[in-house]
């Protein structure tokens, strides 16, 4: 006999907006253990210096974490002038300093140098692996590490305000964009130093500041009234992902793994229009089935939710 699960079957997804001082793990076992949910995951890290949209995922809802993940995001960040970090935030110690300030004109004229895509080095205090090893243990141990360049998308970003010694600024970017990266080089393509001194993530494809709770409105709510009110459902995020309605006889068949065929005229109408190896989500009676690939008159599902 298998050993009974810990926590309640919740499946959902919470929208947290994470506060600055704790890290995304030490956030998601709080949510796990305020809602009693036997499985958790987020979909995006944020340093504990960084506050915003973390979206917790909640039961069947991990199955979908790499979509979430592969969302754009919207940062809101203030850059220090003057001063490197080894960290390219304030977490880490000065290594280099310059007494240019750019002024504001020169800002905005750089600007477009940093959009489209663009290449960037990720920070050597980072949660990317190198030999099976998270860049910043080896940072941490003093190993000289180099870390390597890579292709990221920047599809807006604008100067909020400038000042003598800090900046404001608002970017849109794709899956894989560091900020603190992104900081550094724009001090330094303005002939002077930067690093992080506040980050704020915004958005994270559908979710958005708007609909978010912090952590501690949520931790002190009634645990029933969360899940009522809170909580949000499994498809939510796939807003972008087609549709297709099923009959209540085609349920079953889907949870098990297996293949539909929708080979008469009616059934064949209700399938959405696609390119190939786009995902679809099957639907029923508001609740999502599966995630299916359509070929033809075949449906496949290769991601099953048990709701």
């Amino acid at each position: 006999m298998g050993r009974r699960k810990k926590g309640q079957p919740v499946s959902g997804w919470i929208n947290l907006d994470k506060p600055v001082g704790i890290g995304s793990t030490k956030a998601l076992s709080r949510v796990r253990k305020f809602l009693d949910a036997q499985k958790a995951g987020h979909a995006g890290t944020l340093d504990p210096l960084a506050s915003g949209i973390l979206p917790i995922a909640l039961g069947e809802a991990t199955k979908v974490i790499p979509f979430i993940q592969d969302a754009a995001k919207t940062y809101a960040f203030t850059i220090k002038w003057g001063e490197a970090t080894d960290t390219d935030d304030t977490e880490g110690n000065i290594i280099k300093t310059s007494p240019n300030r750019p002024k504001e004109q020169d800002i905005l004229k750089a600007l477009p140098d940093f959009t489209g895509e663009i290449t960037q080095i990720p920070p050597k205090y980072s949660a990317i692996k190198i030999d099976g090893q998270r860049a910043y243990d080896l940072a941490r141990s003093g190993a000289d590490i180099e870390m390597k360049s890579r292709q990221v998308v920047i599809n807006q970003l604008e100067l909020l305000e400038a000042r003598r010694d800090a900046a404001d600024f608002r970017v849109n970017c794709g899956k894989g964009t560091y900020v603190r990266s992104l900081a550094r080089d724009i001090a330094e393509k303005l002939g002077t130093y930067g690093h992080i001194i506040a980050l704020r993530r915004e958005s994270v494809g559908y979710f958005t500041l708007q609909s978010a709770i912090s952590l501690e409105i949520l931790e002190n709510m009634d645990h029933s009234a969360a899940l009522k009110e809170i909580l949000q459902p499994l498809q939510a995020p796939l807003d972008d992902i087609p549709a297709l309605p099923l009959k209540e006889t085609e349920v079953a068949k889907l949870r098990n793994g297996q293949s539909l065929s929708f080979v008469s005229k009616g059934d064949f109408a209700r399938l959405p229009k696609t390119s190939a190896n786009d995902p679809v989500v099957a639907m029923y009676n508001g609740t999502a089935v599966a995630l299916v690939e359509i070929e033809g008159p075949a449906i496949h599902p290769f991601r099953v939710f048990n709701q």
